[in-house]
């Protein structure tokens, strides 16, 4: 019996988590040693970036498909709670008197709002990072075809990637002094987070092919960890205003970081010990969850805001910080069950009856075990997940 690869999904949760840490710190109000970890959580976009070309590079390495046949299973995976989730930040935006981006919200709904600063955060703020990806899949066929029968190139492309992302941050000091365009040019632009993207895919295709060393999960980890407690005193020290602040480095740095971590995971899974916290029933759940949740948060939050304004700090703050991040966990749930998937299904033309009743796969990898020459019975064949 094949069993799944479950680690990467539940790391989804845990960049979507980062990310709505972030909000609450900065919208609600600080707390204690979350605030200061959690300060520069936009890094968890980072995350999505690299574990979606690890992600699709390791499905399809050994099956591509048409680009067409691609682009609409990418379509019907991101696009039916993108548009959904526009049309509530519209609506909360018009409940609550704020302005309403109309314009920038047409845009988003063709996924090209990133391109431009004054379109960025299109209908709903959340959703920007959806058109860096809308790019990704535009390049992702290309990659795949170019890079696949490529094996030479994967490791010296996976350093300059790695290279791209601090070479970028320090180009901070050659850009205008305006922050706002500083923070677009080097935090949305889709040019700007393509080595993320290209990176997972090298990682993914060298992952899937089983030329990477064996890697630790629990040091990968920590990693992880700590370049976000070396964010902390960098904050106290460098104000976020300054190109050498964290706030810019803090997204464009940790790609190979995060790069390792994925691969580790992997491998954990494939050799049948992942740990509970990524690849247990209640992580995946979670994990499956985590795209509702990272497009619902923020107007929740947005809303709370205007109508009752910020807290009062200590337990007040405490407790917003759970209501809202419980109840946006609750709606991104039933999001999951009630559009996400079902929209999936109808858009991808899955079968109907009995068949429609099984989950689709979610982004995680599996493994067969099955001889192969010159292996042993128990050593693992890897095959993807069907997810897209």
């Amino acid at each position: 019996m094949p069993s799944r690869l479950p680690s990467l999904t539940g790391l989804r949760f845990w960049a979507a988590l980062l990310v709505v840490l972030y909000h609450l710190s900065r919208k609600v109000g600080e707390l204690p040693v979350l605030s200061p970890l959690a300060w520069y959580g936009r890094s968890g976009v980072t995350l999505f970036f690299v574990l979606s070309g690890f992600v699709l590079a390791w499905t399809y390495r050994s099956g591509p498909v048409p680009a067409a046949v691609f682009a609409r299973r990418r379509f019907a995976r991101i696009w039916p709670l993108h548009l959904l989730t526009t049309v509530l930040s519209l609506g909360a935006d018009a409940a609550i008197g704020a302005a309403v981006p109309v314009v920038a919200a047409l845009w988003s709904l063709v996924l090209v709002h990133p391109w431009a600063p004054s379109t960025v955060y299109g209908g709903n703020p959340a959703s920007w990072s959806l058109g860096a990806e809308a790019w990704f899949y535009l390049l992702f066929p290309v990659l795949l075809r170019v890079l696949a029968p490529r094996r030479r190139a994967w490791l010296p492309l996976a350093v300059l990637c790695a290279l791209l992302g601090p070479a970028l941050w320090a180009a901070g000091a050659l850009l205008p002094a305006d922050p706002v365009l500083r923070n677009w040019l080097l935090g949305y632009l889709p040019l700007t987070r393509t080595p993320q993207f290209v990176l997972g895919v090298v990682v993914g295709l060298a992952a899937r092919d089983g030329l990477l060393p064996r890697l630790r999960l629990a040091p990968a980890a920590a990693a992880v960890v700590l370049w976000h407690l070396a964010l902390v005193p960098w904050h106290a020290a460098v104000p976020d205003a300054l190109w050498y602040g964290p706030y810019d480095a803090s997204q464009s740095v940790p790609a190979p970081l995060f790069a390792a971590l994925l691969v580790a995971a992997a491998q954990r899974d494939a050799a049948g010990t992942a740990p509970r916290l990524l690849a247990g029933r209640t992580a995946v759940r979670l994990g499956e969850w985590s795209y509702a949740w990272y497009l619902v948060h923020e107007i929740g939050i947005r809303c709370r805001l205007a109508v009752l304004g910020r807290p009062a700090p200590g337990l007040a703050t405490l407790g917003v910080w759970l209501l809202s991040a419980g109840a946006s966990l609750a709606v991104a749930a039933v999001l999951y069950r009630l559009v996400e998937r079902p929209c999936e299904r109808l858009l991808r033309g899955a079968p109907r009856g009995r068949d429609a009743a099984a989950p689709l796969p979610s982004p995680a990898v599996r493994v067969v075990r099955q001889r192969r020459p010159g292996a042993t019975a128990d050593q693992p064949s890897v095959e993807p997940s069907r997810l897209t």
